[in-house]
């Protein structure tokens, strides 16, 4: 059993260090729901084999023990044993075996972990520059789980039916082409919306969305200025940028489900939002890579509600809730 588990175990560090490197690539919830029933196949046999076969061992011990100092008493010796020796011997038979401390001793960590990123509550690192201003680069935020409906882990089922997506939210989703990967945007378009960002002017069934000019913005990642904006697409407002020196037009378009329901002009993209699908956009419209490049987000990709930034070593006043 233990040269088994170290087999294990050095396959597992082996995959998650190539996976972290990045020369490998896993789905995480999958790979930590591998490890969660793992972890809980070793610790179902210590409960239930190893561990009542090593007390099973200390009371056959102190039943020796016991019949050894009746047969010195017999003897009429009375004088007691350093029960120190004894005492190491019991301890040693109850000890965990290492092999066992880093799989059954592990398991309710790593089954907390798995129940809380599952359905309650996930975190992300913000790795780009396509929701700023909203969001920055290092930002570290916590994700919803449950909001738009409890989903089971690695199968994706959705149990609830949740709260209901609303233009404005800001969403977690695995990525159309590549669903391992997990995006971050805000929904613009809901099911049914006919959605047009034409010469960098958003309109959702044909109503422009209500914009107010703010002071340019500075970033500091490109130590350029941009066009700022504050707008409301639902029941709070937000704020985006835009680079006027990009032009209108959407460039490298691939073909993705659904890409009949957009026409591209020079002017931009008109697209119709088909049932069950969303259309994302990033804040920082001029540098996202979003639905107009890759289409419609289908409900079934959803990971959750974005809503706190829980900590950016860079910048501690970062933390706080966002739109």
């Amino acid at each position: 059993m233990q040269a088994l588990t170290s087999v294990v175990l050095a396959a597992f560090v082996a995959f998650a260090g190539a996976w972290f490197a990045g020369i490998v690539e896993a789905n995480f919830a999958l790979l930590l729901f591998v490890a969660s029933v793992v972890t809980g196949l070793y610790w179902l046999a210590e409960q239930l084999v190893f561990l009542p076969r090593r007390r099973a061992a200390v009371l056959q011990l102190d039943a020796d023990h016991a019949k050894r100092w009746d047969d010195l008493k017999s003897q009429g010796i009375t004088a007691k044993e350093d029960d120190a020796a004894f005492q190491r011997a019991r301890e040693e038979l109850l000890r965990q075996p290492w092999w066992m401390d880093w799989t059954a001793g592990l398991f309710p960590v790593i089954a907390a972990v798995f129940f809380l990123r599952s359905f309650l509550f996930e975190p992300f690192k913000i790795p780009s520059g396509s929701m700023i201003p909203t969001l920055h680069v290092g930002d570290l935020i916590l994700v919803n789980k449950f909001h738009y409906g409890v989903r089971l882990p690695v199968a994706n089922t959705k149990l609830t039916e949740g709260t209901p997506v609303q233009r404005g939210d800001v969403m977690v989703f695995r990525y159309p082409p590549k669903p391992n990967v997990d995006y971050i945007k805000r929904v613009v378009g809901v099911p049914g919306d006919e959605v047009a960002y034409l010469n960098k002017k958003l309109t959702i069934n044909g109503q422009p969305i209500e914009t107010q000019a703010l002071p340019d913005y500075f970033d500091d990642s490109t130590m350029r200025y941009f066009k700022h904006f504050s707008e409301k697409l639902g029941s709070k407002p937000h704020q985006s940028i835009q680079d006027n020196d990009r032009p209108a037009f959407v460039p490298g378009v691939d073909p993705f489900p659904h890409s009949e329901n957009c026409q591209y002009t020079v002017e931009g993209v008109r697209c119709k939002v088909p049932a069950g699908h969303y259309f994302m956009m990033g804040d920082n419209r001029d540098n996202s890579l979003d639905s107009r490049y890759w289409g419609f987000v289908p409900d079934k990709n959803i990971v959750g509600k974005a809503f706190f930034i829980w900590m950016n070593f860079g910048n501690l006043k970062r933390i706080g809730s966002f739109n």
